[in-house]
C-alpha cells in the first residue's frame, strides 16, 4: 500500500470518520477511498476552525483532523492552528510537504520549521517504513498531557511511496492518566475548608477530564461558588445556584464581587494564564492551582499550593479529603452563600435589564442575546461567539447549562473563528442547534464559508449583528474615523446567505427576534442552514470590563 494509503488506516483504526479539507493533496482520495468522509472548506483556516469545533465537541476523541496541500495551503491554515494551540484543542494536522528534494530549500515553505512554535510536536514522514511509528507518537502526544495540534508533514513524494510494512500492525494509542501526590490533596482540602470565602476557577480542563459532576460535588460539599474562564464556559453548569457565572475580558458582576473579596482561589483545569481575554485575579489571595501540566504553575501567579494531575482524578481525592475531615458536620449548612451569590446576580441583572429588554430601534444586541436565551434551551445548543464586541456581549449573559454546550476561546483573535467552530460543533453533534454569534467585521472575514455548510449537509444557524461599524475600535480610532469613516461597513448578509443557498432572514424589529430565531431553527430541523441577520445598534456599554486591570 501507498504511504496515504497507511495514514487512512490508522486514522480509521483511531476512530476518525471525518476529515476537514482542502485541495490539493492526496490525502482526501486516500481518505475518502478507506471511507473517512471529506469536508471541503471555502479556505483552509476556517478548515481547521471546523477540526477545532469538533475536536471540541468530542474532547478530543477522535480528535479533529485537517489536511492541507503544501505552500500557499499550509500558509494559509497558520492563524486557524495558532488557535488551536493557544485554546490547547486536540487536533491532528496533515500538511502536504513539498518532494525531499525541495524540502527546506527556499523560497518553499516548511511546516515542520514554522509550526514548531504553535503546536506539541511535528513530524516528518521521512521514509514509508516509519509509518506506523510515526503516526503512534502522533497519536500518543495528542491523547496524553494538556491537548494542543500535533502536526505530521507528508512530503510530496513520499506520499505516494509504496511500503511493504502493513498498516495493520499499528495499534491504537491508550490514555493514561495521573492523581495527585497524596499529601498535596490533604493540605488544600484543609485551606479550602479554613478558608473564610473561598472561589473556585475553573478551566477547560475540567470539560477535557469529562469532571463535571466531580466540581459539582466537591463545589456543594464545600458549598464554595464557582466561576468559569472563558475557555471553560459551561464546564460547571450556570444554572446552578453556586455558578458565579464566566470571568473574561468581561465578566459578570457575581464573579467580580466575589472573586474580589475571596481569600483563596482554587483553580482546576486552567493555566492561570494573564491575557487580554481572561480575568486577572487581584493581589493578596491564596492561590491553589491543579493542572495537568508543570509549565502552568507560577506562570503567571505565585502559587502557593500546586497540584499536577487529571482534573477528574483530582477533584475525586479531594472529594475523599473533603468528606473525611468534614465527618458528620456539614460546611455552611444553611445555604447562605447560594442566597448570597444569587442576591448577587439578581442586582447585576437588574442593573442590564434596561439593556437586555430594551425596544429600541435599532435593536441593541443585548436584547437579540436575552431573546436566544428565552427561546432556545441552552442544553439543545452548542453556542460560540467571534472575536471583537460579539464576544463582550454575549459572554456574561449567555447561560450555559451542560459541558460543550458553548464553545469559549480567545487566546488568539482572529476574526472568524467562530463560524468553522460552529460547523464543527454540528459536525460532531448532528442533534443540536449549534449556532455562531459574529459581527459584520467576522461575517466579512469568513462569510462564504456559511456556503460549506449549505453544501456540506450541516445546518449551523448563523447570528449576524450588522451595526454596519466597527463599535469594538470605537476608542481606537477616533480620528481616523472622524476624518475618513476608516470604522463604517456595508453589506445585506441575509441576502448572501441566500445566495449561497441557505435560508435567511433579515430582522429590524425586536419584536421579530424571537419568531425569527423560532423560523430558522425549524430550518435547520429540516436540513437547511441558516442565517438571520439583526440589524443593531452601535453599542459600546459592556459588562465590568477587565474589572481588576
Amino acid at each position: 500500500m501507498r504511504v496515504i494509503d497507511a495514514i487512512s488506516e490508522i486514522l480509521k483504526r483511531e476512530g476518525v470518520e471525518y476529515i476537514p479539507c482542502f485541495p490539493t493533496t492526496p490525502v482526501i482520495e486516500a481518505a475518502a477511498g478507506a471511507g473517512i468522509r471529506p469536508v471541503i472548506c471555502r479556505q483552509e483556516r476556517v478548515g481547521v476552525g471546523i477540526a477545532d469545533g469538533f475536536a471540541r465537541v468530542t474532547n478530543g476523541r477522535p480528535p479533529g483532523v485537517f489536511a492541507m496541500q503544501y505552500g500557499p495551503g499550509a500558509e494559509n491554515a497558520f492563524s486557524g492552528i495558532a488557535t488551536a494551540y493557544s485554546d490547547s484543542v486536540p487536533m491532528l494536522v496533515l500538511p502536504l510537504g513539498h518532494p525531499i528534494e525541495r524540502a527546506g530549500i527556499s523560497p518553499h515553505f516548511n511546516s515542520r520549521r514554522v509550526y514548531d512554535p504553535v503546536t506539541k510536536s511535528v513530524e516528518e514522514v521521512n521514509t514509508g517504513e516509519r509509518v506506523s511509528e510515526i503516526m503512534r507518537r502522533a497519536f500518543s502526544t495528542l491523547k496524553m498531557g494538556r491537548p494542543g495540534p500535533v502536526m505530521v508533514e507528508i512530503p510530496a513524494d513520499i506520499a505516494l511511496q509504496e511500503v511493504d510494512e502493513s498498516a495493520s500492525l499499528y495499534q491504537p494509542v491508550k490514555v493514561t492518566r495521573s492523581a495527585a501526590n497524596s499529601r498535596d490533596i490533604d493540605q488544600v482540602a484543609r485551606v479550602l475548608l479554613e478558608a473564610r470565602s473561598p472561589v473556585i476557577q475553573a478551566g477547560q480542563g475540567v470539560m477535557y477530564a469529562e469532571a463535571t459532576a466531580e466540581l459539582k460535588q466537591l463545589a456543594e460539599l464545600l458549598q464554595v461558588p464557582v466561576m468559569t474562564t472563558l475557555a471553560g464556559k459551561s464546564s460547571f453548569p450556570e444554572d446552578h445556584p453556586l455558578s458565579l457565572g464566566t470571568g473574561a475580558a468581561t465578566s459578570a458582576g457575581a464573579v467580580v464581587q466575589f472573586v474580589g473579596k475571596a481569600d483563596v482561589i482554587f483553580g482546576i483545569g486552567t493555566s492561570f494564564t494573564k491575557h487580554g481575554m481572561t480575568l486577572t485575579i487581584p493581589p493578596g489571595k491564596v492561590m491553589i492551582q491543579a493542572t495537568n501540566d508543570d509549565r502552568d504553575i507560577n506562570k503567571d501567579y505565585s502559587i502557593d499550593y500546586p497540584i499536577i494531575g487529571d482534573a477528574k482524578l483530582v477533584l475525586g481525592q479531594l472529594i475523599e479529603a473533603v468528606k473525611d475531615r468534614l465527618g458528620s458536620n456539614s460546611r455552611d449548612g444553611d445555604g447562605t452563600v447560594a442566597r448570597d451569590v444569587k442576591a448577587a446576580k439578581d442586582v447585576w441583572l437588574g442593573e442590564w435589564m434596561p439593556k437586555l429588554t430594551s425596544d429600541e430601534v435599532p435593536m441593541t444586541p443585548y436584547r437579540v442575546i436575552w431573546e436566544l436565551m428565552q427561546t432556545v434551551d441552552p442544553a439543545d445548543a452548542i453556542v460560540t461567539h467571534d472575536s471583537g464586541s460579539p464576544r463582550d456581549q454575549m459572554v456574561p449573559f449567555y447561560r450555559s447549562s451542560v459541558p460543550r454546550s458553548y464553545l469559549g476561546w480567545g487566546k488568539s483573535h482572529g476574526l472568524g473563528t467562530g463560524l468553522g467552530l460552529a460547523i464543527g460543533a454540528k459536525l460532531a453533534a448532528p442533534d443540536k442547534l449549534a449556532i455562531h454569534w459574529m459581527g459584520d467585521a467576522a461575517f466579512g472575514m469568513v462569510g462564504l464559508d456559511f456556503e460549506t455548510a449549505v453544501r456540506s449537509n450541516l445546518p449551523i444557524l448563523a447570528i449576524v449583528s450588522n451595526n454596519s461599524t466597527m463599535a469594538a475600535e470605537t476608542r481606537a480610532m477616533p480620528i481616523s474615523h472622524e476624518l475618513y469613516k476608516t470604522r463604517d461597513l456595508g453589506g445585506n448578509y441575509a441576502d448572501m446567505a441566500t445566495a449561497m443557498g441557505g435560508y435567511a432572514e433579515r430582522v429590524e424589529n425586536p419584536s421579530e427576534i424571537s419568531p425569527a430565531i423560532q423560523r430558522a431553527r425549524k430550518a435547520t430541523e429540516n436540513g437547511q442552514a441558516a442565517l438571520l441577520e439583526f440589524i443593531t445598534c452601535e453599542e459600546t456599554a459592556a459588562s465590568h470590563r477587565r474589572a481588576f486591570g
